[in-house]
């Protein structure tokens, strides 16, 4: 059932007017709600029929897999078995000079029985915690494998954080060793009031924990998918604001929470 938001509240009532001046008002007042309603539209990410998600423009569909299909390099799988448990399978994305960051809760709360390692290019290696957080604070964890095991085309490699945050609706590329999947940047006007400041980097769709999130345009690290939080589509229904769930959007740590918690000789 549509949620009232209990923040709409009723105008005043006024004193009558003419009836041309009436009509001159109800034309203003509908004029302002259909550019209000495709305010609402935009912010919460709205996309026109056939437009394909965060596509260059110019760029066939091919040409834009092939394209994304290149950051699938530092894609890696992040995977811990606890005693008596089947093996746990999450995500995380290589930085550089053996550093891969993921999410904290992929990690979880006892590396010590669960023994997390990293599968990248093909091989399976061990993993040093050099900076762990918690998921109810910062959900980022960083591990340290040995860069000399790794092929040259990996250790070349450097994989540089955004400095600029992009707009909603810009494209975004979600990751993994597999596959990779094009998104856009979602308005935190389309999550709950009082998720908004706390959860402000979000994307249209929920993603796979720990996987790296990349600007399609600027192909710069954009953070680490972190959780799933409901977001809302809105409409008018006998002249109230009406909140209706549409879903999941996808929360990602954002690269400039990133940048203050690894080390300088780890960004790039």
């Amino acid at each position: 059932m549509p949620r009232e938001l209990t923040s709409v509240v009723s105008p005043p009532p006024v004193a009558r007017k003419p009836l041309g001046s009436r009509l001159s008002s109800f034309t203003a007042a509908m004029r302002s709600s259909a550019v209000f309603m495709a305010l609402i539209a935009a912010s919460t990410g709205a996309l026109a029929q056939g437009q394909t998600q965060g596509q260059i423009v110019g760029q066939s569909p091919a040409q834009a897999q092939a394209s994304d299909n290149e950051l699938r390099i530092y894609a890696v799988n992040v995977v811990k078995k606890a005693p008596l448990k089947d093996e746990f399978i999450g995500y995380g994305v290589y930085l550089g000079s053996g550093k891969v960051l993921t999410a904290a809760h992929v990690v979880g709360n006892w590396p010590t029985l669960t023994h997390p390692h990293v599968r990248i290019a093909g091989l399976d290696l061990p993993v040093e915690i050099v900076k762990q957080g918690s998921l109810g604070e910062i959900d980022l964890a960083l591990l340290s494998i040995d860069e000399a095991q790794l092929p040259v085309s990996l250790k070349l490699r450097r994989n540089p954080l955004c400095k600029i945050i992009p707009p909603p609706r810009a494209g975004v590329i979600t990751v993994y060793p597999e596959r990779t999947a094009r998104s856009r940047v979602l308005s935190p006007f389309a999550i709950a009031p009082q998720y908004r400041v706390r959860f402000g980097s979000l994307m249209e769709e929920a993603q796979g924990s720990g996987a790296g999130v990349f600007d399609a345009e600027r192909r710069c690290l954009l953070g680490i998918v972190s959780r799933k939080i409901q977001k809302y589509t809105y409409r008018r229904q006998n002249g109230r604001l009406l909140a209706l769930s549409a879903g999941y959007a996808g929360y990602y740590v954002p690269a400039s929470t990133i940048a203050a918690f690894i080390s300088p000789e780890s960004r790039f």
